[in-house]
């Protein structure tokens, strides 16, 4: 087919719909498909310089510097060299620049290696292997047995009856259950003959490429007719096949328009608050720093009219100057360049080296090294750590992030006998171990991998109790689970949910192995004899009926139907006769409810030949219905399904990582608000809510938003609202003011997502930030992203995200922080995070021990480095007005270039990278601690005003306390040390002795290495000044070291020592008294909290008490939670079942 063959109609709606023709490449190249190449990566080799210095001068402070750089080459008015700024500038662009391109070479090696997989592309008759990337729309491909979707393609053909194939979609919904896909009929019989695949040429018209996983719509023209197309017939990138030896399909969507890609969100730039604070305090503080600068080049301008212009004799003007005007203007810039210390380039050097030192300790945190996996933490960023300590709201995943998704048959209640614990001789529970593990080698079929610890289950199987029997036959026949059997007595179990796979390996280790089932018939081992039961009906499942059935015929022709569902409904449909057996079966599921089971009922009733034969002709007529088909049948159950008798009730334990209800309750304690975003169904997910502690059985109530429009759902939300606050409802209610006022940003939304389209968006926050927990659920990738963007931009608070599959990395971009868990659904979510970790439970480390410590490091390392370089800055100011406002510096120039580099480099080092107020055990037992993060109460403006304050006092003190001491003062010998180089030393070691002192009173957690640095630095201060004030260095460079002989000569006066001393006193006395006045008149919870911890390390606690047994909680059934119909008609239909002429045995032989 040519270009020009292309139907008119589809060039004209190219932009509309989608067109493409199979096997014809043409199609896509005129249409400008993409390729199948991904990319998830920022930067290339072309890009990335102007990229990423753009993102790093979004940092106000780099591009303060780079002004004054500029300034610096303007030999007129530079007062310091300009390497003092471009070396430092470039260090810091560097050192960031690096460790982004470090981060983004690791997305290209994922993109690359993903592009470079091998696929089966159909060309020209046969078969050849390529690359993922190069694969077109149009392309045939073959995809086998537990490979990856290499693109969104519809399916032609497969190895299964009817052309069924199975795909897993865990990295798109996160579900392991399988789902089934089915081919259209005039592909199917092509199967696998390349011949036939090379000549088809059906042509497809779709929907254009969209984020909407569970939707798609398109005709499939082919040889004059038109067949319909709809998503159980598409699959899509990120799934895996399952159970499917080989299938062929037609390439619909590629690459970047994948519906996985379509969801995966875009990489924003993240930058944390404290890093946007600083943005706005460099703004305040070049503010002040021109209004200091314009005061001084006036008070300039004034000195030279009234003194300098008559002094010109002694202090000649240069040529360049012709007024005071002009000199005015020339000392602004110098000043500039003078006081540019109020923000030192070395605050961003030291910002960036606390935080990779912070992030290290994530690293080789061994307390968050997972030993099975080998697998420790990872600091994928080093940008985001004192943003760990802010953190308000987790959004979390919950298949493979909160549960392992292993579902565990854990105890059973049989005609009132309760079955699972293990009772001592006292009647007693005891814990078990592994040791007591019932051991069924007995059982040739028995799954090795199930664990029962009680034994007198298994004692009643083999004194054959019929009630026992009659309950494990039920679990074996009524399910919809597929058994595969390629070895023969290995079985491997095929599960809609894991719930269904859970109990029918149950009732296999106890002697009742469902073996194979054909449309007609399901065969079972019983206690070693192999029976088969002929199948009659399946009543399949829904999310209204919460049950299932099935009837069957057994080998002695008894007409049995069996049921199992939640044990609300099943309670309505039972027998009088079995009120007596329902209590103590009630009180059973009590008990597992209370330890956070997933329960449900099984019953029986056993049907009269004639009552079946007129109920079955009903069922036919109402499965051959058009008209209210559903409603038909839901009918015809009810007809049977009632009058059962009550074998038992089921608990199931949905498996939690390990921690995770202790890691939520402590998050909760640190006010940190949990929302589950899942793909999942809505009953699992609360079920999970309740386990995790995320829901607790003594809530006032849970409200569950149902409506299927927007109206319906804003008005579910409004009466939640009313019932927590009625108040809310009111025009005159703060918010709904605020709100009338205010113009709303609106997202758009998937048409199914009601709750967050338009203004119901707001409603939706409204109610859910009143609730204690939020699950949202069925939400697709991209849905999880815009509720972490909706909390994000109204809330303004630190969001996180936490999941582990590819279906979350929408979310972990859009947070704040994301983390991703290396778990069983791959790396895309670690590889795109910003933290990694193996176990939820770590985070609680994460936030409250690294988050905290990093928070409360950041915010005093800035508090001090502000207040020391404002003292160090302002004495610049102060001494202006003594020196005809000429920009002479105070500080010797070594001292300038010397104060944050060295002199105070390491003490501030070793306070934000050592101190801890306390140590992990107790940030772990008080939460609480956790709060003055969220409410960022120890640096922000107040804190950078108190600061500001105290530096300007500072100042005063160090200038004028040294000026009185020195002024028309002489020696013991007469001689005068009145002179500008005595004043500068005695200044300079004042303002070492008090900015250290300042930091010793900071730091509460001293270490060897904390009195090293401290002290040490002193030291070191001290020897440089020796050195390069010595004789033999100014007689070396007399240019250079200015200040021959200073410090031998002022040290040993007793005025210089004295004015140290009381220099210091003055400075350190509001410190003093305001750290001790704080608690009494302005406390914090904080405070209290700290006085507690103080009090139990001196008073140890006693030991805990042994809590209290929970009272019985909510009974939540574990079946009532698929979310679409179960396998019943697809199995009834045959479409599972292999072929006659394919079988060989009485068991599927598949390779």
């Amino acid at each position: 087919m040519s270009v020009s063959e292309i139907p008119h109609e589809n060039r004209q709606n190219g932009g509309e719909k989608r067109y493409l023709k199979a096997n014809h490449e043409q199609v896509s190249v005129f249409f400008e498909y993409p390729n199948n190449t991904i990319k998830t990566s920022k930067y290339n080799a072309f890009n990335f310089l102007p990229l990423n210095l753009f993102e790093q001068f979004q940092r106000l402070a780099n591009a303060y510097f780079l002004i004054l750089l500029f300034l610096q080459l303007i030999p007129q008015i530079s007062s310091l060299p300009w390497y003092t700024t471009v070396i430092p500038l470039v260090v810091v662009l560097s050192i960031t620049g690096v460790k982004d391109a470090i981060d983004d070479m690791k997305r290209h090696q994922n993109d690359n290696q993903v592009n470079n997989r091998s696929v089966l592309r159909l060309v020209k008759g046969r078969m050849e292997e390529d690359k993922w990337m190069n694969v077109q729309v149009g392309d045939i491909i073959k995809l086998e047995n537990d490979q990856p979707v290499t693109a969104d393609m519809l399916l032609l053909s497969s190895s299964e009856p009817y052309s069924l194939a199975y795909v897993e979609t865990a990295d798109l919904d996160g579900e392991t259950n399988l789902k089934v896909k089915q081919a259209i009929t005039c592909t199917s019989d092509m199967k696998d003959n390349l011949d036939l695949l090379s000549a088809f040429d059906g042509e497809v018209t779709c929907e254009l490429p969209n984020n909407k996983l569970h939707r798609f719509t398109g005709i499939l023209s082919y040889k004059g007719k038109d067949y319909f197309l709809d998503h159980d017939k598409l699959l899509l990138r990120g799934c895996v096949i399952r159970n499917t030896d080989w299938c062929y399909g037609l390439v619909i969507y590629t690459g970047p328009d994948t519906k996985l890609m379509q969801n995966s969100g875009k990489y924003t730039f993240k930058q944390t608050h404290v890093d946007r604070l600083m943005n706005i305090l460099v703004l305040w503080i070049f503010l002040f720093l021109i209004v200091m600068c314009l005061m001084l080049a006036i008070g300039h301008g004034i000195w030279e009219n009234k003194i300098g212009y008559y002094f010109q004799i002694f202090l000649p003007w240069e040529n360049y100057v012709s007024s005071s005007f002009v000199s005015s203007l020339f000392i602004f810039w110098s000043y500039f360049i003078v006081l540019n210390t109020m923000v030192p380039i070395s605050l961003y050097v030291s910002v960036e080296l606390i935080r990779l030192g912070n992030s290290y300790y994530i690293n080789w945190d061994q307390k968050m090294f997972y030993a099975p996996k080998n697998t420790p933490a990872q600091a994928r960023t080093t940008t985001l750590n004192e943003e760990l300590g802010q953190v308000k709201y987790v959004f979390s995943d919950k298949t493979g992030t909160l549960t392992q998704n292993i579902m565990i048959f854990h105890k059973c209640s049989i005609n009132g006998t309760l079955y699972g614990d293990v009772i001592d001789k006292t009647g007693e529970k005891v814990a078990v171990s592994e040791k007591d593990k019932i051991d069924f080698a007995y059982n040739k079929l028995a799954d090795p991998k199930f664990s029962f610890y009680d034994k007198t289950l298994v004692e009643a199987v083999t004194k054959g109790d019929p009630w026992v029997h009659l309950f494990f036959l039920s679990l074996s026949l009524c399910h919809t689970v597929m058994s595969e059997e390629k070895v023969e007595g290995e079985l491997v179990y095929q599960a809609q949910s894991p719930d269904e796979g859970a109990l029918v390996t149950a009732a296999r280790n106890f002697g009742f192995v469902f073996r194979s089932r054909t449309s007609e018939t399901i065969t079972v081992v019983e206690m070693g004899e192999t029976r088969v039961y002929q199948l009659l009906a399946i009543l399949d499942f829904n999310n209204v009926r919460k049950r299932m059935s099935v009837i069957v015929r057994t080998p002695e022709n008894r007409v049995m139907l069996f049921c199992k569902g939640a044990d609300t409904i099943i309670c309505e449909l039972l027998h009088p006769a079995c009120i007596s057996l329902c209590d103590v079966t009630l009180e059973h599921l009590d008990d597992f409810a209370s330890e956070g089971l997933r329960t449900l009922m099984v019953a029986y009733r056993e049907l009269d030949n004639k009552f079946f034969r007129t109920w079955s002709v009903k069922h036919g007529e109402a499965c051959l219905s058009l008209d209210n088909r559903e409603k038909k049948l839901s009918i015809v159950y009810e007809e049977v399904e009632k009058d059962l008798m009550l074998l038992g009730a089921t608990a199931i334990e949905d498996k939690l990582q390990d921690g995770v209800p202790e890691t939520v309750m402590t998050l909760s304690k640190a006010k940190i608000k949990i929302w589950v975003l899942t793909g999942d169904k809505q009953e699992t997910a609360v079920n999970i809510a309740y386990s995790c502690n995320i829901f607790e059985d003594e809530m006032d109530e849970v409200f569950t938003v149902k409506g299927k429009d927007s109206e319906t759902v804003r008005q579910e939300l409004r009466k939640a609202r009313s019932k927590m606050k009625p108040d809310s409802l009111l025009d005159s209610d703060p918010v709904n003011i605020f709100l009338a006022k205010k113009h709303k940003a609106l997202f758009t939304m998937p048409e199914e997502a009601h709750a967050l389209e338009g203004d119901v968006e707001l409603e939706l926050l409204r109610v859910a930030c009143m609730c204690k927990g939020v699950i949202c659920c069925r939400m697709t990738p991209l849905q999880k992203a815009q509720v972490v963007e909706l909390v994000k931009r109204y809330k303004k608070v630190v969001t996180l995200a936490i999941g582990d599959g590819a279906n979350d990395v929408s979310m972990i971009k859009a947070a704040h922080i994301g983390v991703g868990i290396s778990g069983q659904e791959g790396m895309q979510a670690m590889l795109n995070s910003d933290f990694a970790f193996s176990q939820f439970y770590y985070l609680q480390r994460l936030i409250l021990v690294h988050g905290r410590w990093s928070y409360n490091r950041m915010c005093k390392f800035l508090s001090y480095f502000f207040y020391k370089n404002f003292a160090f800055t302002l004495v610049h100011f102060w001494y202006a007005f003594f020196n005809g406002f000429s920009a002479q510096t105070v500080y010797d120039n070594w001292f300038i270039t010397c104060y944050n580099l060295i002199y105070t480099s390491l003490p501030v080092l070793g306070m934000s990278l050592f101190d801890q107020d306390v140590n992990d055990t107790w940030s772990l037992c008080f939460p609480e601690l956790y709060e003055p993060g969220q409410l960022n109460l120890y640096f922000n403006k107040k804190e950078f005003m108190k600061c500001l304050i105290h530096g300007i006092y500072s100042s005063l003190v160090l200038f004028f306390i040294p000026m009185g001491a020195v002024y028309n003062s002489e020696r013991s010998d007469g001689k005068e040390i009145s002179d500008y180089q005595s004043f500068s030393l005695i200044v300079q070691t004042s303002l070492i002795w008090v900015v250290t002192t300042q930091i010793a009173l900071k730091i509460t957690y001293w270490t060897v290495i904390s009195h090293f640095f401290i002290w040490g630095s002193l030291g070191i201060y001290f020897c440089l000044l020796f050195l390069l004030y010595s004789d033999g260095l100014c007689q070396m460079f007399p240019n250079v070291f200015q200040f021959p002989g200073v410090a031998r000569n002022t040290l040993n006066q007793p005025q210089m020592w004295l004015s140290i001393v009381l220099i210091v006193v003055l400075c350190m006395l509001p410190v003093i008294g305001y750290q001790f006045l704080k608690p009494l008149f302005w406390p914090v919870s904080v405070d209290k909290i700290l006085k507690r911890i103080h009090y139990c390390m001196k008073h140890p606690l006693p030991p805990p008490i042994r809590p209290r047994r929970r009272r019985p909680g909510l009974r939540r059934s574990a079946y009532a939670f698929s979310h679409q119909h179960g396998f019943g008609a697809l199995i009834t239909s045959g479409k599972t079942v292999k072929s006659k002429a394919l079988k060989k045995n009485s068991f599927p032989a598949k390779k």
